[in-house]
């Protein structure tokens, strides 16, 4: 169970708003992918359009929310500002919106929703930041923390650069900045994010305790340095140094798939329940990605092979995840809100009882299978299977949305 006290735990009508907004927005992007087909350029403004309705309005909106909660527990601290979390929600919210209008509609909005993103994630990066220095410990969570939040402001001011640039307002080179900008924030501060929560998450639910750490420790410095090569790589446009940071950041990944299969030996709790099968559906995912990444990069002309890739790193890693963690973290944190007071005084419920099974069960298989007829058929180059996979995918999030309406209202 989570250690964090009262004393310091933010209440859940701060952070339920991130959950519900981003399930709305992973929603919105599922209905979005029937307008694409199989074949495309990551350069095409509709594509980066729905990338970042995506990545900020449900990855980035999912883990803000989480890390209002999560900090107080890896860093065993209370906020610096808390209630900044209340401005950090519609400024992204808006500022998302903003930005993939502005790619699907007018490049000129563009700047306007930047600017309102960039300074939701200032003000997310410098209260995490404040934080740190509150606390004594020094795991590779905390670590984790500090690092990937530097790569966010880093890829949220290329990001920037590049709406400018985009918009006219300014002449960059877009190609060599939307590199390094994409890796900064997916490789640097979504992957660090990953790697550091879930070390903290997944042996919490998973029971599993008193494993090695080295694989992780390695991996996460290894990760970090091979982004950091890429970044600087992309900007300076030189492959051999970008090639180096790819190398160095997939040997980082393998140790950290490597720390995921320990702690899996020492679990003790065995039940396939959603959160597990999201689990296990994840790093399947990301082993695939893996490999499908490596067959690019050793072939030319494979665009279906990078698409294939990124899909499931995308959808099948980060989104399972994501997914299958909401499903533990949302009850335990009405539990908290709501019946934890009640603990010794009356019969409350446990924490399995305060999630839909069935919701949850049809969620994991209608998005399952969904990622997978999409992603072959982004392999295999064919819209029927890309869109079949889609409209499986759409049902899914819907399950999802109507699993986490049910979570929050637990108790009411």
């Amino acid at each position: 169970m989570f250690a964090v006290s009262k004393d310091f735990a933010p209440p859940l009508k701060l952070i339920a708003p991130f959950f519900k907004l981003g399930v709305i927005f992973y929603l919105l992007s599922t209905i979005a992918l029937l307008a694409f087909n199989s074949t495309f350029a990551y350069q095409e403004m509709a594509i980066a359009g729905w990338v970042h309705l995506f990545l900020l309005g449900f990855v980035m909106v999912i883990i803000f929310g989480a890390m209002a909660q999560l900090i107080p527990v890896v860093l065993e601290v209370g906020h610096a500002i808390v209630d900044l979390y209340y401005v950090i929600l519609p400024l992204l919210g808006i500022g998302t919106v903003g930005m993939v209008i502005g790619f699907w509609v007018n490049p000129a909005i563009l700047p306007y929703g930047g600017i309102l993103v960039l300074t939701s994630m200032i003000i997310f990066a410098s209260e995490a930041f404040a934080t740190l220095r509150k606390t004594e410990i020094n795991t590779i969570t905390v670590k984790t923390v500090a690092v990937s939040n530097s790569y966010l402001l880093i890829g949220i001011l290329t990001g920037f650069a590049i709406a400018l640039g985009l918009s006219g307002d300014i002449a960059i080179d877009v190609d060599t900045m939307l590199k390094a900008h994409v890796y900064a924030v997916l490789g640097g501060f979504v992957l660090l994010t990953i790697m550091g929560l879930s070390l903290t998450l997944i042996p919490m639910f998973s029971l599993a305790h008193g494993f090695d750490e080295t694989p992780i420790n390695r991996g996460f410095n290894l990760v970090a340095i091979g982004v950091g090569v890429v970044f600087i790589g992309a900007l300076i446009g030189v492959d051999f140094v970008q090639w180096l940071g790819y190398l160095t950041t997939l040997v980082g990944v393998g140790f950290y798939i490597y720390q995921i299969y320990i702690i899996y030996k020492l679990t003790v709790r065995k039940e396939l329940d959603v959160w597990a099968k999201s689990m296990i559906f994840g790093f399947g995912s990301l082993i695939l990605s893996i490999i499908v990444g490596i067959i690019y990069l050793v072939t030319p002309s494979t665009e279906h092979f990078l698409n294939t890739s990124i899909w499931f790193f995308m959808i099948g890693f980060i989104g399972f995840l994501i997914n299958g963690h909401l499903y533990k973290i949302v009850p335990f944190l009405v539990w908290f809100e709501r019946f934890s007071p009640l603990v010794g005084k009356e019969k409350v419920p446990m924490l399995h009882e305060m999630y839909p099974k069935g919701q949850a069960n049809m969620m994991f298989w209608f998005s399952s299978i969904g990622t997978t007829l999409s992603g072959m058929g982004l392999l295999f180059e064919s819209d029927y299977l890309f869109k079949s996979g889609a409209s499986l995918l759409m049902i899914g999030a819907i399950f999802l949305y109507i699993s986490m309406s049910k979570m929050l209202g637990y108790g009411k």
